[in-house]
């Protein structure tokens, strides 16, 4: 089989080389000239562990290609899937669909046989049957068929969650196109990944409902965390506790500083307009949004609090900026809240992290970005750890403290265990835990 890729972002990028690995020949198409010249020298535009010797493997062996030229990679493809950015509207927080229009009025006029036009990006309710409208108005007697196959991906784990998913879900009303989807996927169904079989609007609406309830399950988690701290409990042993009851599970129920990233704050934005542009307001979601938002500006506050009530003159070296760890993908970071309210409290903020640096010295302003952990943490007045990289689960918190002015370590992911690091001289601070 022959695909075509829209888009070299996160999903584009991962998907397509993913197929490619499945043994499928896919090109991938992307306007930015700069992003494809990388590409085509083997330079990976994104941080993704594995991501960099898959598309070695596959260039190599003339499966995975890259181009700028949409019209001769959608003649030639059996499937052509939508993977551009959705990102939210300045104005109303809703998804910004134009990108994926534009992709749809490209692609109508490059069909020559039968297609399977596949979306990949995040789109609400409905889009699926605008692109449908939008290339048959573009091309009357185009030959294609409309399909969504919303993304599950983690960033940091995506090649994985690709090559071993708990479900892939195909939206399509189309018998024809359904066949071609499961040749597409034939290599998940030898291995029995559960494949979903449902219309286009269910297909778009199990995306945002999954990642609003995971952004739920989150949210409630810090509601807990702060209830926690008052009563004495440990949060760490109640999410346990929760999580071994089938019903609810323990993935997402881990206690920090709020959700962040590409995903989960877009989507809910977009899940909540969605129903209340139908006359149905998804209540909860709501007030995750506002729920999560507040986290993020609780977090600076703790870390003021932890330091006395006064940051004014102190140096706070900060750990991780990225949103989770294994990505350099700093978008709706807690960081990006919380250090610039340190440094409006009159804080000098030291900051490392292990891939977030570029990027986070762009959006950081005020923030002196150290090129190790040693370098942000001497002379510090106190230590925060934002994101929960590996290499920070086990620093050696003797020499830390030799290194600071002040041991005090303010813990927002709960990785060490208070005790421990009491009984080295910190005074620590973490996220309901008594």
């Amino acid at each position: 089989m022959k695909i075509a890729i829209i888009g070299t972002g996160y999903v584009g990028l991962v998907s397509g080389t993913c197929f490619s690995e499945f043994g499928t020949n896919v090109t991938c198409v992307d306007k930015d000239e700069g992003k494809i010249e990388r590409l085509l020298r083997g330079d990976i535009p994104i941080y993704e562990p594995g991501l960099d010797e898959l598309v070695k493997k596959n260039t190599e062996a003339g499966r995975l290609s890259f181009t700028t030229d949409l019209a001769p990679a959608v003649a030639d493809a059996d499937a052509v899937f939508i993977a551009v950015g959705t990102p939210p509207r300045p104005d109303d927080g809703h998804a910004d669909l134009s990108y994926v229009f534009a992709a749809a009025r490209e692609i109508a006029h490059a069909l020559r046989k039968f297609t399977v036009i596949v979306t990949k990006s995040t789109v609400p309710v409905g889009t699926n049957r605008e692109i449908e409208k939008i290339i048959r108005a573009e091309c009357p007697d185009a030959d294609f068929a409309v399909c969504s196959n919303p993304e599950f991906l983690r960033e940091g784990s995506a090649i994985g969650d690709f090559m071993r998913p708990d479900r892939v879900v195909l939206g399509t009303d189309n018998e024809q196109a359904r066949e071609v989807m499961r040749n597409l996927y034939r290599p998940l169904y030898l291995i029995e990944t559960p494949i979903v079989m449902t219309s286009l609007e269910t297909a778009e609406m199990i995306k945002y409902a999954a990642n609003a309830f995971l952004a739920t399950k989150i949210t409630f988690i810090n509601e807990v965390a702060n209830l926690c701290e008052k009563v004495g409990a440990d949060v760490q042993d109640v999410a346990k506790g929760m999580g071994l009851d089938g019903r609810i599970g323990g993935k997402f129920l881990h206690a920090g500083p709020g959700y962040g990233g590409s995903c989960f704050p877009k989507d809910t934005d977009a899940f909540a307009k969605t129903g209340r542009d139908h006359g149905c307001p998804m209540q909860i979601v709501e007030t995750v949004i506002d729920v999560n938002h507040g986290r993020k500006q609780e977090m600076a506050q703790r870390i003021i609090a932890a330091c006395g009530g006064n940051v004014a003159g102190k140096t706070i070296a900060i750990l991780g900026l990225t949103f989770k760890p294994n990505t350099d993908d700093m978008r709706e970071a807690p960081s990006l809240y919380i250090l610039p309210h340190l440094v409006a409290a009159g804080a000098t903020v030291r900051a490392f992290d292990p891939e977030g640096m570029e990027e986070a010295a762009k959006l950081l302003k005020g923030v002196a970005m150290c090129k190790n952990a040693d370098e942000a943490i001497t002379g510090a007045d106190a230590l925060a750890i934002i994101t929960e990289w590996n290499e920070f689960r086990a620093l050696d918190l003797g020499r830390t403290k030799s290194q600071m002015k002040t041991p005090i370590l303010i813990d927002l992911r709960d990785i060490y265990k208070p005790a421990a690091v009491r009984a080295l001289g910190f005074t620590y601070h973490s996220i309901g835990r008594p």
